[in-house]
C-alpha cells in the first residue's frame, strides 16, 4: 500500500469498512457491479489520484447518476487492490461517471476533473505516490479526445500552474470495478482523518470553482 496515510486506517477497523465494537468487520471483497447504462445517458472515465477523493467530487455534480471506484489503463483482467497496489498491473485508480449530457457536457466533466486534482505531479497527488495514482483522462471518441487536449492546452496557455500538464489521453478500453469494501469511502467515514484531510479539500476546491454545478444540499 503507497498511501502515506494509510496508517491511519488501523484506527477506524478493516480498510473501507465500518468499525465494530470489539472487532473490524470483515471488508466485502467482492467486486462491485458497474450500473446499466440508461436511455439518453453516457460514461466518462477519468484517474485523478486515489478513488476516495475523486469519486466525492464527481457524486455531487448536477446530472451524474452514479460513479463507481476501479482501475482502468491496465492490462490485468478484475485486478484487485492489492494487485494494483504492488504494481505490475499497470492499472491506475479511476472513476467510471454516469452522466447525462443534456444536463451536464463532457466538456464541464472535463473542467472539473482537472481542478479536483492537480494535473502536473506525475505519478503522485498529495500524499499518494504511485503510477496507480497517475493521471488520465480516457476518451472513447474523437471528439472526447480533441476535448481533451484542448483542455490540457487551454490549462498550460494560462499558466495557472508553475509545470505543464502531464495527464495522460488514453483509448478507453476497460475498467474494472474495485472490492465493494472500496466503494463510497468518503460517504461512509467523512470523519476518517484520510477523508477530512485529502478527499475533502478537493471537493471544496470545486465547490468554490463551480458552485452551479453541485447538486441541491451538497
Amino acid at each position: 500500500m503507497k498511501r502515506l496515510l494509510m496508517l491511519l486506517l488501523a484506527g477506524a477497523g478493516a480498510l473501507g469498512s465500518h468499525a465494530q465494537t470489539g472487532a473490524a468487520a470483515e471488508p466485502d471483497r467482492r467486486f462491485a457491479e458497474l450500473p446499466k447504462l440508461q436511455p439518453g445517458e453516457a460514461v466518462a472515465t477519468f484517474a485523478g489520484g486515489s478513488y476516495w477523493s475523486t469519486e466525492p467530487v464527481f457524486e455531487r455534480l448536477k446530472g451524474v447518476r452514479a460513479v463507481v471506484a476501479g482501475h482502468a489503463g491496465g492490462t490485468v483482467p478484475n485486478p484487485t487492490y492489492e494487485q494494483v497496489s504492488r504494481g505490475g498491473t499497470g492499472h491506475a485508480e479511476s472513476v467510471q461517471v454516469y452522466y447525462n449530457p443534456a444536463v451536464i457536457s463532457y466538456a464541464r466533466l472535463l473542467q472539473v476533473f482537472f481542478a479536483q486534482h492537480n494535473p502536473t505531479t506525475l505519478n503522485r497527488q498529495g500524499p499518494d505516490e504511485g503510477p496507480e495514482y497517475r493521471s488520465v483522462a480516457f476518451y472513447r471518441t474523437p471528439q472526447e479526445k480533441q476535448l481533451i487536449e484542448a483542455e490540457i492546452k487551454r490549462l498550460n496557455e494560462s499558466r495557472r500552474y508553475p509545470t505543464r500538464v502531464v495527464t495522460q489521453v488514453v483509448p478507453f478500453r476497460a475498467f474494472y470495478p474495485a472490492e465493494r469494501y472500496l466503494q463510497n469511502y468518503f460517504s461512509a467515514h467523512p470523519e476518517h482523518p484520510y477523508s477530512r484531510i485529502v478527499a475533502a479539500p478537493r471537493y471544496q476546491q470545486v465547490a468554490r470553482d463551480f458552485p452551479e454545478l453541485l447538486k441541491p444540499g451538497s
